[in-house]
């Protein structure tokens, strides 16, 4: 992938404080895996008619770095995408340069966590335990993703945030319409959902309408639970 410049600068004007910002507006970051980007523009145009702003294209995404730099050139400016699955520096920058504006890892890596801050870029690792949560958050992370979510659901977040209430989480993992509200009530300062708001089936037969009812009805109950 050639580097270009302009674009780079162009992509991040947005900071990560920024960003941070944003997701509480809009705390609904939705997760795939699609190479298809012809497919995946009308993805991104049902989610952001239905209130939703934030895209993660994972890395196990064939092609994900030529996907992130297309699709970062074509959304509007009010519509965010990043990096997921992203499990060292290295890929983390090459995204970054190819447009993202947060980065999501399934894990803890210190020096991920330095090469996204150093772009000015969110981070949001991935831990479990209350240690492996604090470890992220003091080695800086902006956001915590706590997965697999569902494994202990939201109760877990309500205790978690107990001792530590200045940590913000975000709960991956079987996260649905139906249970995102309650992740938010327990204290999550975001939810990121797969499978269940980007049905298969709608998008595999161009029901884009769909996905769009399912982010509005994500998107009110989260608010919902925010008040």
């Amino acid at each position: 992938m050639c580097f270009d410049f302009h674009h780079y600068c162009k992509e991040l004007k947005m900071s990560r404080v920024e960003t941070l910002l944003k997701v509480k507006e809009s705390p609904v970051i939705a997760v795939i895996r699609m190479n298809d980007t012809t497919k995946l523009m009308k993805v991104i145009d049902a989610l952001s008619d239905g209130g939703v702003k934030f895209l993660e294209i994972t890395f196990t995404t064939p092609n994900a770095l030529n996907v992130i730099e297309e699709v970062s050139k074509k959304v509007s400016s009010d519509f965010v995408v990043g990096a997921g699955t992203v499990l060292d520096p290295e890929t983390a920058r090459a995204a970054i340069l190819a447009g993202a504006k947060f980065i999501v890892s399934p894990a803890l890596n210190l020096e991920t966590i330095k090469m996204a801050h150093r772009y000015d870029v969110m981070m949001v690792p991935g831990a479990f335990t209350p240690t492996e949560i604090l470890s992220a958050w003091d080695y800086g992370a902006d956001i915590v993703k706590v997965f697999p979510a569902t494994a202990l659901g939201p109760k877990y977040f309500k205790d978690v945030k107990g001792p530590f209430p200045q940590l913000r989480l975000m709960p991956t993992g079987g996260v649905s319409v139906d249970n995102a509200g309650e992740f938010i009530k327990a204290g999550a300062y975001a939810v990121a959902a797969g499978t269940d708001l980007l049905d298969k089936e709608a998008i595999a037969n161009d029901k884009f309408e769909i996905i769009t009812e399912k982010a509005k009805r994500m998107i009110s109950n989260v608010k919902s639970a925010q008040k």
